[in-house]
Protein backbone atom coordinates (compact mmCIF):
# COMPACT_ATOMS: atom_id res chain seq x y z
CA UNK A 1 0.00 0.00 0.00
CA UNK A 2 2.82 2.40 0.86
CA UNK A 3 4.55 1.73 -2.47
CA UNK A 4 1.33 2.67 -4.31
CA UNK A 5 1.14 5.96 -2.38
CA UNK A 6 4.79 6.72 -3.10
CA UNK A 7 4.37 5.91 -6.80
CA UNK A 8 1.23 8.05 -7.00
CA UNK A 9 2.98 10.91 -5.23
CA UNK A 10 5.98 10.61 -7.58
CA UNK A 11 3.65 10.85 -10.58
CA UNK A 12 1.61 13.79 -9.27
CA UNK A 13 4.42 15.88 -7.73
CA UNK A 14 5.87 17.13 -11.06
CA UNK A 15 2.38 18.35 -12.04
CA UNK A 16 2.29 20.59 -8.97
CA UNK A 17 5.72 21.98 -9.83
CA UNK A 18 4.67 22.89 -13.35
CA UNK A 19 1.53 24.69 -12.20
CA UNK A 20 3.17 26.48 -9.26
CA UNK A 21 2.79 30.23 -9.09
CA UNK A 22 5.58 32.08 -10.85
CA UNK A 23 7.09 35.19 -9.34
CA UNK A 24 7.75 38.10 -11.66
CA UNK A 25 10.56 40.26 -10.27
CA UNK A 26 13.34 42.32 -11.79
CA UNK A 27 16.13 43.83 -9.72
CA UNK A 28 17.95 47.02 -10.70
CA UNK A 29 20.99 48.49 -8.99
CA UNK A 30 21.68 52.21 -9.40
CA UNK A 31 24.89 53.76 -8.12
CA UNK A 32 26.19 57.29 -8.49
CA UNK A 33 29.98 57.31 -8.86
CA UNK A 34 30.79 60.94 -8.11
CA UNK A 35 34.45 60.90 -9.16
CA UNK A 36 33.45 59.51 -12.59
CA UNK A 37 30.38 61.80 -12.78
CA UNK A 38 28.47 58.68 -13.76
CA UNK A 39 25.27 56.92 -12.79
CA UNK A 40 25.86 53.21 -13.31
CA UNK A 41 22.84 50.94 -13.64
CA UNK A 42 22.55 47.16 -13.78
CA UNK A 43 19.07 45.76 -14.36
CA UNK A 44 18.44 42.03 -14.10
CA UNK A 45 15.37 40.72 -15.90
CA UNK A 46 14.09 37.17 -16.38
CA UNK A 47 15.27 36.01 -19.82
CA UNK A 48 12.07 34.18 -20.78
CA UNK A 49 9.83 37.08 -19.73
CA UNK A 50 11.92 39.66 -21.59
CA UNK A 51 12.11 37.43 -24.66
CA UNK A 52 8.33 37.02 -24.75
CA UNK A 53 7.86 40.77 -24.31
CA UNK A 54 10.28 41.62 -27.12
CA UNK A 55 8.57 39.07 -29.38
CA UNK A 56 5.17 40.64 -28.66
CA UNK A 57 6.39 44.20 -29.22
CA UNK A 58 8.94 43.94 -32.00
CA UNK A 59 9.70 40.63 -33.71
CA UNK A 60 8.23 37.14 -33.17
CA UNK A 61 11.55 35.52 -34.13
CA UNK A 62 13.61 37.11 -31.31
CA UNK A 63 15.42 34.66 -29.08
CA UNK A 64 17.63 35.68 -26.18
CA UNK A 65 20.58 33.36 -26.07
CA UNK A 66 24.29 33.70 -25.55
CA UNK A 67 24.95 31.55 -28.64
CA UNK A 68 24.22 32.72 -32.21
CA UNK A 69 22.02 35.60 -31.14
CA UNK A 70 20.75 37.97 -33.84
CA UNK A 71 22.66 41.24 -33.99
CA UNK A 72 19.41 43.20 -33.62
CA UNK A 73 18.65 41.87 -30.11
CA UNK A 74 20.66 44.56 -28.32
CA UNK A 75 18.86 47.24 -30.35
CA UNK A 76 15.47 45.82 -29.34
CA UNK A 77 16.45 45.61 -25.65
CA UNK A 78 17.78 49.17 -25.74
CA UNK A 79 14.61 50.44 -27.45
CA UNK A 80 12.39 48.60 -24.96
CA UNK A 81 14.29 49.87 -21.91
CA UNK A 82 14.17 53.44 -23.21
CA UNK A 83 10.38 53.11 -23.45
CA UNK A 84 9.91 51.49 -20.03
CA UNK A 85 12.68 52.87 -17.80
CA UNK A 86 13.13 56.63 -17.48
CA UNK A 87 15.16 58.74 -15.08
CA UNK A 88 15.05 62.42 -14.25
CA UNK A 89 17.99 63.89 -12.39
CA UNK A 90 17.42 67.27 -10.77
CA UNK A 91 14.03 67.41 -12.58
CA UNK A 92 15.61 66.97 -16.03
CA UNK A 93 15.04 63.84 -18.07
CA UNK A 94 18.36 62.17 -18.86
CA UNK A 95 19.21 59.53 -21.41
CA UNK A 96 21.19 56.44 -20.55
CA UNK A 97 23.68 54.61 -22.72
CA UNK A 98 23.10 50.89 -23.23
CA UNK A 99 26.58 49.55 -22.50
CA UNK A 100 25.81 45.86 -23.03
CA UNK A 101 24.36 42.73 -21.48
CA UNK A 102 25.30 39.35 -20.04
CA UNK A 103 23.33 36.20 -19.44
CA UNK A 104 23.42 34.67 -15.97
CA UNK A 105 21.34 31.50 -15.74
CA UNK A 106 17.72 32.63 -16.20
CA UNK A 107 18.52 36.35 -15.96
CA UNK A 108 19.79 38.89 -18.45
CA UNK A 109 21.87 41.65 -16.85
CA UNK A 110 21.67 44.89 -18.82
CA UNK A 111 24.34 47.52 -18.18
CA UNK A 112 23.33 51.16 -18.53
CA UNK A 113 25.17 54.39 -17.82
CA UNK A 114 24.31 58.06 -17.52
CA UNK A 115 27.39 60.21 -18.06
CA UNK A 116 28.34 63.78 -17.13
CA UNK A 117 26.30 63.97 -13.93
CA UNK A 118 27.85 66.71 -11.79
CA UNK A 119 25.61 66.21 -8.76
CA UNK A 120 22.33 64.59 -7.77
CA UNK A 121 19.90 66.58 -5.63
CA UNK A 122 16.80 64.68 -6.76
CA UNK A 123 16.11 61.61 -8.81
CA UNK A 124 12.79 60.49 -10.24
CA UNK A 125 12.46 56.99 -11.66
CA UNK A 126 9.71 55.52 -13.80
CA UNK A 127 9.93 51.76 -14.19
CA UNK A 128 7.23 49.88 -16.13
CA UNK A 129 9.43 47.02 -17.37
CA UNK A 130 7.31 43.93 -18.17
CA UNK A 131 4.09 45.40 -16.73
CA UNK A 132 2.25 45.22 -20.05
CA UNK A 133 2.48 41.40 -20.24
CA UNK A 134 2.87 40.52 -16.57
CA UNK A 135 0.51 42.55 -14.33
CA UNK A 136 1.92 40.93 -11.15
CA UNK A 137 5.46 42.03 -12.07
CA UNK A 138 7.43 43.82 -9.37
CA UNK A 139 10.53 45.86 -10.16
CA UNK A 140 12.89 46.35 -7.25
CA UNK A 141 15.45 49.15 -7.34
CA UNK A 142 18.37 49.29 -4.95
CA UNK A 143 20.10 52.66 -5.14
CA UNK A 144 23.24 54.10 -3.63
CA UNK A 145 23.36 57.82 -4.27
CA UNK A 146 25.37 60.38 -2.30
CA UNK A 147 26.16 57.72 0.29
CA UNK A 148 22.47 57.00 0.91
CA UNK A 149 21.02 53.57 0.24
CA UNK A 150 17.37 53.24 -0.78
CA UNK A 151 15.23 50.30 -1.83
CA UNK A 152 12.19 50.97 -3.99
CA UNK A 153 9.48 48.62 -5.25
CA UNK A 154 7.57 49.41 -8.43
CA UNK A 155 4.25 47.75 -9.23
CA UNK A 156 1.72 48.20 -12.00
CA UNK A 157 -0.12 50.60 -9.66
CA UNK A 158 3.02 52.45 -8.52
CA UNK A 159 5.33 53.06 -11.50
CA UNK A 160 6.97 56.35 -10.51
CA UNK A 161 9.09 57.17 -7.45
CA UNK A 162 11.03 60.22 -6.32
CA UNK A 163 14.04 60.58 -4.02
CA UNK A 164 15.31 63.88 -2.59
CA UNK A 165 18.96 64.26 -1.52
CA UNK A 166 18.92 67.98 -0.65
Amino acid sequence: MNSIKITLLALIFPFFLSTAHKYYVSVTQIEYVKKKKSVQIITRINVADLELTLQERFDKSITLTAINEKSTVDDYIKKYLKQKFQIKINTKEVAFNFVGKDYDNDQVACYLEIENVEAIDTIEITNTVLFDLFPKQKNVIKSKINGTVNNLIFTKEDTNQYLNYK
